[in-house]
């Protein structure tokens, strides 16, 4: 018997998923069964299931021409969420100097090309002062993979972002000071509207709130700004009227107002134990009702 929805993961996994066995249960208390299957889960025929959603395919980031493709192969089959042409666009995350473009309160971000010359690569990392700490990262990447953490004028960062270019596009960003006290905050949408809010806390000494980089969660109550930045971020995001899920985290700038840290539409952590339980019910019955 077949499946109504199949939620797409990764054949190699950093960590164990709870949430997502917590949504299969949910699905199924409101007749909807689902499977858990690789994205790239060989001889598969995607038209069996009415629903394929993209949920912790935490293995794309160095296969991302192989992951779009494959999405576009599901979406021609089944209806797929986020849809194939949202999660192409937020797959790089140059969406930042977008949205920055369009009016986002955005981390000040510059992005650096594959290939660029010592000239643009030096611009990039002088852009916000020579003892400014700065954290230069891939363009595509996730976890904080390849992120390096150092001051504007340390030799060290030049050569890891000339090491990046040579054959990615890459970021360059200040270091969002708040980041070492308060953490970052997730603002998490289901359907366009809003569900339920963590913080991430990074470890002491750490810059990184990831759990894996010994980061903690903790429940939090979105104040105004925040949700005015994160629907702010939704809304200048392409295809986002098609947007079943979302993750926006945010960050206070030097001035205590928030900004985008990242707009996370394709396999985001949702924290669905959060809200006593009550999120992963919402984000079930968002996708019960798309089936």
């Amino acid at each position: 018997m077949s499946a109504d929805v199949v939620l797409l993961t990764g054949r190699t996994m950093p960590r164990e998923v709870p949430e997502n066995a917590l949504l299969i249960d949910a699905l199924a208390e409101r007749g909807v069964r689902a499977e858990l299957l690789p994205w790239d889960e060989p001889d598969t025929d995607w038209s069996r299931f009415g629903l394929a959603v993209v949920r912790t395919t935490w293995d794309y980031w160095d296969r991302r021409e192989e992951f779009l493709t494959a999405l576009r192969g599901m979406a021609a089959r089944t209806l797929l969420r986020n849809p194939p042409e949202l999660v192409a666009w937020n797959s790089h995350k140059g969406y930042l100097v977008e949205l920055a473009r369009a009016g986002v309160p955005v981390v000040p971000t510059r992005l650096v090309p594959q290939g660029s010359d010592d000239a643009t690569a030096l611009a990039a990392l002088g852009a916000f002062g020579p003892r400014t700490e700065l954290v230069v990262k891939p363009a595509v990447s996730a976890g904080a993979r390849g992120a390096l953490r150092a001051h504007a004028d340390d030799p060290a960062v030049a050569a890891h972002l000339a090491e990046l270019t040579g054959r990615q596009d890459a970021l360059v960003q200040p270091l969002a000071t708040s980041v070492l006290s308060r953490g970052e905050t997730s603002l998490v949408y289901f359907g366009g509207e809003f569900s339920h809010a963590v913080r991430k806390a990074p470890a002491a000494g750490e810059y990184r709130i990831h759990l894996h980089h010994g980061g903690s969660l903790h429940p939090h109550t979105p104040d105004d700004a925040e949700l005015a930045v994160a629907a702010a971020a939704l809304a200048a995001a392409p295809w986002s009227e098609a947007t079943e899920y979302a993750r926006v985290d945010l960050v206070q700038g030097a001035d205590g107002t928030p900004q985008v840290m990242e707009l996370e539409l394709i396999e985001p952590e949702l924290f669905l134990e959060a809200d006593e339980g009550r999120a992963v019910g919402r984000y079930a019955d968002r996708l019960a009702a798309l089936v």
